[in-house]
């Protein structure tokens, strides 16, 4: 039985480095011990709150309940044809440390989410996507332990419903399930994607003519750390914000007033407009009130300063939205998880 540590202090375990403390924490390293746990008093009477890399959690209180920390690592090669290459990955792995494996084996598909922060249990639950690729794109199923029945159950892609960063983990199965591994099929030749955000540039600036998997994979890693802060250095969770999806109609009104409006097609009637673009217009850009504030360099990011209380980030993080509300009649809503 894994030893479960009391008012342990969650600091160490939120990118935001925000102080708060959990009535109980315990670390999982194997199915069996995720199973044991559901046995155990501590896991019967308490609420309970799985942890990843906390890249995505907002902490505004201390957790009156268990936190479970998944620490089940493992990537094995389950199947391979000429083509392609399934990979079962431990939920628990750290997920650019994954994608870097992946770049090193020459395995393509994962390069476009490198420097994403956070693990591989959470990314299907989020459906993580950057530079033109999702989860979904390269997700073939994962194993998840049914908190109630201590019984391994699969989903497959569909079963999870994956959305914009959404997933059925986020909704109705929400709190019920310990993802504990994730299948991956991705392909041994090759097909890069190079449109989208500023790759083809940032190649061209590094004087690559035919790029391989790792200069994808470089290319993208030089573009976020230009655009976001080290959590090591001021704390953050990346992007705290969706990037809304509109009508053309509400579209069209936007760009009457704001001709350089930034826009991505999702289908004949919506599209899809930055929600960093949205919030520097509305002046937030650079604030900053005492230990917390926007990003200086990209406003879809706040921050943590050094002694930052989790409560005045969500207010800010409201008096952002209601902003953006009032000046494009655009609804924007938080990407993370706030506790």
């Amino acid at each position: 039985m894994p030893n479960i540590l009391k008012n342990a202090s969650l600091k160490p375990f939120n990118t935001f480095g925000l102080e708060a403390k959990a009535k109980l924490l315990v670390a999982i390293k194997s199915i069996d011990e995720a199973i044991k746990l559901t046995h155990d008093e501590a896991f019967k009477a308490n609420e309970k709150m799985v942890l990843g890399g906390g890249s995505n959690l907002l902490l505004t209180k201390d957790f009156d309940g268990l936190v479970i920390k998944n620490e089940i690592k493992g990537i094995k090669i389950i199947k391979e044809t000429e083509t392609d290459i399934y990979l079962k990955v431990g939920g628990g792995e750290i997920w650019h440390e994954f994608v870097l494996f992946c770049v090193t084996n020459n395995y393509c598909g994962l390069e476009n989410l490198s420097l994403i922060p956070g693990t591989v249990g959470a990314a299907p639950m989020q459906n993580i996507g950057a530079y033109g690729v999702e989860i979904k794109d390269v997700f073939e199923e994962l194993e998840a332990l049914n908190w109630e029945t201590q019984k391994l159950e699969r989903f497959d892609n569909s079963q999870c419903q994956f959305g914009y960063r959404e997933s059925i983990f986020k909704h109705s199965h929400k709190g019920k399930y310990l993802i504990c591994n994730v299948t991956f099929k991705l392909s041994k030749k090759p097909k890069l994607k190079m449109e989208y955000g500023a790759i083809r540039e940032t190649l061209a600036l590094n004087g690559v003519k035919e790029p391989s998997i790792k200069d994808i994979s470089d290319a993208v890693i030089a573009i976020r750390q230009s655009k976001l802060p080290d959590p090591a250095e001021i704390g953050n969770s990346g992007s705290f914000f969706k990037n809304p999806v509109i009508t053309k109609k509400l579209f069209a009104k936007i760009k009457d007033q704001y001709d350089s409006v930034p826009s991505y097609p999702i289908d004949e009637s919506n599209v899809k407009v930055p929600a960093g673009w949205l919030i520097e217009q509305a002046g937030w850009k650079g604030y900053r009130q005492g230990e917390i504030g926007v990003h200086q360099k990209q406003a879809l990011v706040l921050v943590n300063y050094g002694d930052g209380i989790g409560k005045d980030i969500e207010n800010l993080a409201y008096k952002i939205i209601n902003s953006v509300q009032e000046k494009f009649g655009v609804q924007l809503q938080p990407e993370v998880n706030i506790i």
